[in-house]
C-alpha cells in the first residue's frame, strides 16, 4: 500500500495514528505548496485533490483521514492496541469524540487560517471567505473552553485510552499554535492533554 503524504495537520493525523499502530507504508510525497494535488496524476486518485490518501495493493484508493485510520484499525495485524476501539461501545465512543473535534476544533481552525494568514495561498485554490477568519478563530476558542471542562479528571478523551480523537486534537492544536492560534494556557486541561500527547513517540511522525 502507499500513502500520499504532504505538510499539514491531515496527514499528520495518519502519520501519527500509524505510528501509534506500528504500522508502515510507502510514502510517495506530494508538493502541495506547489500546486502538485491539483494535477491529473493526483485528482484521478483523489478527485477531491485533498491529502492524505492511501492507495490499497488491488489500487482501491482511500481518502479522508477518519476512513484511512479506521480501515488501518481493523485491518492491522492482531495483538496491537486498536486506536478506535475493542467493543461497539468504544467504537462509538471514539467516533463520538473524533466528529466533536473535527466539527468544533479541526473545521473551524483550519478556516480560520485558510481564510486569514493563508488567504493569500488558497485564495485560487477554493473560495476562501477572509471576513470569517476572526470569527472561526473565536469558535475554536469558545469550543475549547467547553471542552477544557469536559475533560477533566480524563488522561484522553475517551477516558484512560488513546484514540483516533486524540490524535485529531493534538495534530490541529499544534498546527494552530505555528498558523497564529495558540493554545490558551488557561485551558489546564487541554494544555496538559497537549503536553502528553506531545512527549508521545508517535508525534514525531
Amino acid at each position: 500500500m502507499k500513502f500520499y503524504n504532504s505538510v499539514g495537520p491531515n496527514p499528520r493525523v495518519v502519520r501519527m495514528f500509524m505510528a501509534e499502530r506500528g504500522l508502515e507504508a510507502a510514502r510517495v510525497e506530494v508538493d502541495l505548496r506547489g500546486g502538485e494535488n491539483r494535477q491529473v496524476f493526483y485528482t484521478a486518485k483523489n478527485p477531491a485533490g485533498q491529502l492524505p490518501c492511501l492507495e490499497l495493493d488491488d489500487g482501491t484508493v482511500l481518502a479522508e483521514i477518519t476512513a484511512i485510520c479506521e480501515y488501518l484499525d481493523e485491518t492491522a495485524p492482531p495483538g496491537g492496541p486498536t486506536l478506535i476501539g475493542a467493543t461497539p461501545l468504544e467504537r462509538a465512543e471514539c467516533r463520538m469524540w473524533t466528529r466533536r473535534v473535527d466539527l468544533n476544533v479541526a473545521e473551524p481552525l483550519a478556516n480560520g487560517y485558510r481564510f486569514g494568514e493563508g488567504f493569500k495561498f488558497f485564495e485560487k485554490r477554493f473560495r476562501c471567505i477572509p471576513e470569517a477568519s476572526a470569527g472561526l478563530k473565536q469558535i475554536v476558542q469558545d469550543k475549547l473552553r467547553w471542552l477544557d471542562g469536559l475533560m477533566a479528571g480524563r488522561a484522553f478523551l475517551c477516558g484512560e485510552r488513546l484514540t483516533l480523537a486524540d490524535i485529531l486534537l493534538f495534530c490541529f492544536l499544534d498546527f494552530g499554535s505555528k498558523v497564529g492560534q495558540p493554545l490558551d494556557p488557561a485551558l489546564g486541561n487541554v494544555v496538559a492533554h497537549h503536553t502528553r500527547m506531545a512527549a508521545r513517540p508517535s508525534a514525531a511522525a
